[in-house]
């Protein structure tokens, strides 16, 4: 079984580029949740891929979609994508609205289903928290996010998709420990915000695609 993780920085990780195996997961949910599958089921051969890239927008995703997609054929396909979109936003670049990211997923979504007709999609939930990269607009940010949480949510919906929610656990953890011990930025996770992801993901997405 193939498993791709697609998306921005905060699946990217710090990822390395040239196949070393002891970096090549990154350092984030998306290395955690590997890490643990592959210890815990040697036998399933399972296969994992992170081509996350820092900085993406749903444009960009699309711009190199056959290679670091389409092309290694996943089973499984994880995307989070968003935050970069809303930056974009937020700066007054109207060619990321909302309702072009709608387009632009929308389309990377009918394009895989069409090339692979087998795949499962899970659509993760952009998130955002106070934090230095946005307090200066910080309700600005929280708006265009919670469009794109609702158009996630939509499209998981009709593409039979599952659907993992990160901003409520988020919101929920605030009550065990202060933000920044979750995400340093409103935006990127510390390593605890990772492992809540991961555990999330696994929790909501694990057995329904059949990894655990």
């Amino acid at each position: 079984m193939v498993i791709l993780f697609q998306g921005d920085s905060i699946t990217d990780g710090n990822r390395t580029r040239d196949n070393d195996w002891n970096h090549v997961m990154g350092h984030g949910y998306a290395c955690l949740l590997a890490s643990r599958l592959w210890y815990d089921h040697p036998g399933r051969k399972f296969h994992f891929y992170n081509r996350g890239i820092s900085g993406n927008k749903v444009t960009d995703l699309a711009a190199r979609w056959q290679t670091d997609t389409l092309a290694l054929k996943p089973d499984v396909l994880s995307i989070l994508i968003g935050v970069n979109d809303v930056l974009a936003c937020v700066n007054g670049d109207t060619n990321y609205s909302a309702e072009n990211y709608e387009t632009g997923y929308l389309a990377l979504l009918k394009q895989t289903k069409e090339a692979l007709p087998n795949i499962k999609f899970i659509i993760c939930e952009p998130f955002i928290l106070p934090g230095t990269r946005v307090n200066a607009q910080f309700d600005k940010w929280k708006e265009e996010v919670e469009k794109r949480q609702a158009i996630a949510k939509k499209l998981a919906t009709e593409f039979d998709a599952v659907f993992v929610p990160f901003q409520q656990p988020f919101n929920d953890a605030l009550s065990k420990a202060p933000v920044e011990y979750w995400i340093w930025d409103g935006v990127h996770p510390m390593p605890a915000g990772h492992e809540l992801m991961a555990r999330q993901w696994l929790k909501v997405a694990g057995k329904k695609v059949g990894l655990v």
